[in-house]
């Protein structure tokens, strides 16, 4: 046995050979994070080519630094966050360092408290300052084995974590044996076989004979110079097997070689050594306590295991650990089933039920050989834990494996339809499909059917299939008045935001306002949704006329909604404020529900709350914050791995004017969304295509773009795009198409008496009016739109009037109105619309000489720097904006020290001077 821990020993020493260029980049990590730089590496490479060992050298080269290790367990893929508490334990007394959300939303996934299940992504932010707060005093090296065992829920955290860190003293460092797919995009050192040279040296160093010269080529060929294969394969076989290279007739593929000679050592051990292997096999902490324990519930003692020795592939100390991964899944899958389920219930009785009822439900699970009702019962309470953390992926598998085991059939179709939704909302459709179809089959009341339909309603739009989703959510509803009247009423508003997104005519959408109006009117006081859903239906089925009243009631309720509804129900209620035509409380509300969304961390939720704040934004001229808001989308996006359509900066490039920029991304968006049937994406940049060459003054091509997008059964964009569609048709002599524009206009704004709606109403009134009513129009207009916070607006509406009074030949009153129409477009950025002003200038004899947009101190910022500048400036702390952000406090810093010195000032106290409110009014 001593011999054998020798030769283990030399191993790890050895399987270092020849690794001089991957020695270098991990000594090249270490002395970066010394330096206060942040670094992350994937190590990846085929099992035993030295990975662990890499990590080993790692770890005795950070002198200096903390390290933090974590591993991942085969047997605890399925349990929440089990590998991000390993790496944090070491950090937990600094919780009550960070902001109260991410202590809570930390507290919460590691149990430490009881509360409603944080977003994951919320949890990663708050790894990332409890990381960022604990380099502070020492440089952090955190080692991160075996991924491809890490659960899902802290492969996404830790993949965020590392997308993220940036100016932080620590290195996280990945092993994994394939590149997982929450840590793609990361930079990777690939762990290759040793160069032949290195494989033969290491080979000669465990071999007893003199090797044929070929037998040796073909062994480091056929091993790929893998150390770990190199030293086991020689493990059993005689000198004349080795030396004849008989012993090698039989060997599977790599790493089916290398398990099969530990099978070889595993079956060549006692039965009460084996038995004892496999307990710390299927036992994923390695206690000692608790392997020994239930080692003794089977008969097992250690006078006995351990008489002969375990062959160096077991050692007991602080934790029990195996020779190597590969030992493990050996001794496990080589095991009889009848073992593996002794196995199992020997350690779900010895796992203490109040402290870790998770892993003992497991364990029941594991030893299950038929149905059992009460153990399906307790994976079922597991799930509710699991959700409780926020692990949706391990209350998934909870509940699948629960489905399996329960006796009943109508509780299978519960516990199905509950396994399909909690599948759904981790990502995985396919297994959601399938619960679903079990659930349907149980399924003995008209209540769980309905749910199941629900559930496959959800998927249907999740998938992509946007056509066939909203009328598969308004049956769920129908189904579900009868049992659940709270429920259908979620789920008709569903419905409804589905059919006017992406529906590609009017059927389904009256279809749905239809059914909504026919619902019975709430006990009580109507509840924002209520109103929200007779507000919408009314919209539909009998006009904004009708509408406006109960829309008006309704967006008084939302101005405080609470968070849960507006996480499930918001994106479509938030448009209430665009249907009564307020831009101010547009505004408002935009804001305030990106805040909370922002602030639960929903960063998958988070994109259609951020594309309506920066269309909202675009149109106040805020040009700063709306690009600000792009880069946030653009980062978010990149966190989540959701591809997202550009609407804001579709418009906001259109209304800069920026021809090339533009058209190219209003091309490639028509593209791709009409590739992938998202008919909003669609309208959208045909809408900015419009607002781009209006400002060009190509109005044919604006024409035909804003055209294009009033083909869409929506009631926005298609809206909003109709006083293009005017300015554009009475530039090319199309007064019929003009007319059917305006009438149209009418009908969605006349109802509203607001600054907006009457202004653009009244501007598109006089384009089609003469003499003094026209005169009467404009001048309306202006002083309506004047009063809003659209400067755009009402920079457009000093030019229509200007260009109008120039061609009635009042060029002095006109130029007056051209000079304030000119002036407001260069201070905003809008470069098309103040060359188009400025030839109207020419044109009424002035001479003006051309200027460009005005470039602002802070053009030098990028995006992402303008944003932390802006509220930096409001009087933000690093925390809250790195909260907002999804930064390191430490990073915003980093950030700040940037632009400071790209602004030429010194104090947070400067920026109030550089980025001044006139031109930089913040989102609010």
């Amino acid at each position: 046995m001593d011999q054998a821990r020798n030769r283990s020993g030399h191993g790890k020493n050895v399987r270092l050979l020849g690794r001089g260029r991957e020695r270098a980049v991990i000594d090249q990590t270490i002395a970066a994070v010394r330096t206060g730089e942040s670094r992350v590496l994937l190590v990846h490479g085929a099992a035993g080519v030295g990975k662990s060992a890499l990590l080993e050298y790692a770890e005795r080269s950070a002198a200096g630094a903390r390290v933090m290790r974590a591993v991942g367990v085969e047997s605890e893929m399925e349990l929440a966050f089990a590998t991000l508490h390993q790496l944090c334990v070491p950090l937990l007394d600094r919780l009550n360092g960070l902001p109260v959300p991410q202590r809570a939303a930390l507290e919460t996934v590691f149990g430490m408290r009881e509360g409603s299940p944080p977003e994951r992504f919320l949890v990663a932010l708050a790894v990332l300052s409890l990381l960022s707060d604990a380099s502070e005093g020492q440089p952090l090296l955190c080692v991160v084995d075996d991924v491809q065992w890490m659960d899902r829920a802290s492969a996404q955290v830790l993949g965020f974590v590392a997308r993220r860190l940036l100016a932080e003293s620590v290195a996280l460092v990945f092993c994994a044996r394939e590149r997982p797919q929450d840590l793609l995009g990361l930079p990777e050192l690939e762990i290759t076989g040793l160069r032949d040279a290195d494989a033969h040296a290491l080979l000669d160093s465990v071999t007893h004979t003199r090797l044929d010269q070929r037998v040796r080529d073909r062994i480091v060929a056929e091993t790929k110079g893998n150390p770990l294969a190199l030293l086991e394969l020689s493990r059993g076989l005689t000198v004349t097997q080795m030396a004849g290279g008989f012993g090698l007739l039989h060997g599977d593929t790599l790493p089916g070689r290398i398990e099969q000679s530990f099978l070889a050592r595993i079956e060549a051990l006692s039965e009460q050594t084996r038995l004892l292997l496999l307990i710390a096999a299927a036992e994923p902490v390695g206690d000692p306590d608790l392997v020994w324990r239930a080692a003794g519930r089977l008969g097992v003692t250690p006078a006995t295991a351990l008489a002969g020795g375990t062959d160096g592939l077991l050692s007991f100390d602080v934790r029990v650990t195996f020779r190597h991964p590969l030992v493990r899944s050996a001794v496990y899958r080589s095991a009889r089933e009848a073992d593996r389920r002794a196995v199992h219930l020997a350690l779900a009785e010895v796992t203490d039920r109040e402290i870790d009822p998770d892993r003992r439900a497991w364990h029941l699970a594991s030893a299950s050989a038929a149905p059992d009702e009460s153990v399906a019962a307790e994976l079922e309470l597991s799930a509710h834990r699991a959700q409780a953390r926020g692990g949706l992926a391990a209350a998934a598998a909870f509940l699948q494996r629960s489905v399996a085991l329960t006796v009943d059939n109508a509780r299978r179709a519960e516990r199905a339809v509950a396994a399909a939704d909690a599948s759904l909302r981790a990502g995985d459709l396919a297994a959601a499909r399938t619960f679903v179809d079990i659930a349907d089959r149980y399924a003995d009341s008209e209540f769980l059917r309905a749910r199941g339909h629900l559930v496959r309603s959800h998927i249907t739009f999740a998938a992509g299939f946007n056509n066939e989703a909203p009328p598969m959510l308004l049956t769920a509803a129908q189904r579900l008045e009868p049992s659940d009247m709270d429920l259908a009423r979620e789920t008709y508003l569903l419905a409804w935001g589905a059919a006017a997104l992406v529906a590609a005519d009017e059927e389904s959408l009256m279809a749905i306002s239809r059914a909504m109006r026919a619902l019975p009117p709430p006990d009580g006081t109507p509840r924002p949704i209520d109103l929200v859903l007779a507000g919408y239906a009314l919209l539909v089925t009998d006009g904004r006329a009708a509408a406006i009243p109960t829309l008006q009631r309704a967006m008084t309720g939302l101005a405080d909604y609470p968070t849960q509804d507006l996480l499930k129900w918001g994106w479509v209620a938030c448009g209430v404020s665009c249907a009564i035509w307020d831009d101010q409380v547009m505004l408002d509300t935009y804001v305030r529900a990106a805040d909370v969304v922002r602030a639960a961390g929903a960063l998958t939720e988070l994109p259609i709350y951020l594309a309506s704040l920066g269309i909202a934004t675009s149109w106040t001229g805020d040009f700063a914050a709306a690009a600000a808001i792009v880069a946030e989308a653009d980062a978010v996006a990149a966190a989540t791995g959701i591809p997202i359509a550009q609407h804001t900066k579709l418009l906001l490039t259109a209304m800069q004017g920026r021809e090339v920029e533009a058209a190219q991304l209003i091309a490639a968006t028509i593209e791709w969304a009409g590739a992938d049937g998202q008919l909003m994406g669609v309208t959208s940049a045909n809408w900015a295509a419009a607002v781009l060459y209006n400002g060009l003054s190509r109005y044919e091509q604006a024409m035909t773009a804003a055209q294009a997008s009033t083909r869409i059964a929506e009631l926005w964009v298609s809206v909003w795009v109709l006083p293009e569609i005017v300015e554009a048709a009475t530039r090319v002599g199309d007064e019929k198409a003009a007319r059917e524009a305006l009438e149209k206009l009418a009908d969605a704004a006349e109802p509203c008496d607001t600054d907006w709606a009457q202004g653009i109403l009244a501007r598109c009134r006089a384009l089609l009016s003469d003499g003094t009513a026209a005169d009467s129009l404009y001048r309306e207009a202006i002083e309506r739109l004047g009063r809003t916070r659209l400067r755009p607006e009402h920079a457009r509406a000093h030019l229509l009037y200007g260009e109008w009074l120039r061609r009635e030949r009042q060029r002095v009153e006109a130029r007056t109105h051209l000079r304030t129409a000119y002036t407001s477009f260069v201070s905003i950025g809008m470069e098309a619309f103040a060359e188009r002003a400025r030839r109207e200038l020419l044109a009424t004899g002035e001479t003006v000489r051309k200027r460009t947009v005005e470039a602002p101190s802070s053009d030098e910022l990028t995006p992402q720097e303008k944003q932390i500048a802006l509220l930096v400036r409001n009087g933000l702390s690093n925390p809250e904006v790195g909260a907002r952000l999804f930064l390191s406090p430490r990073t915003v810093e980093w950030h700040l020290r940037k632009i400071f010195a790209k602004l030429s000032i010194s104090s947070r106290r400067e920026l109030r001077d550089a980025l001044p409110r006139g031109e930089y009014e913040p989102t609010p």
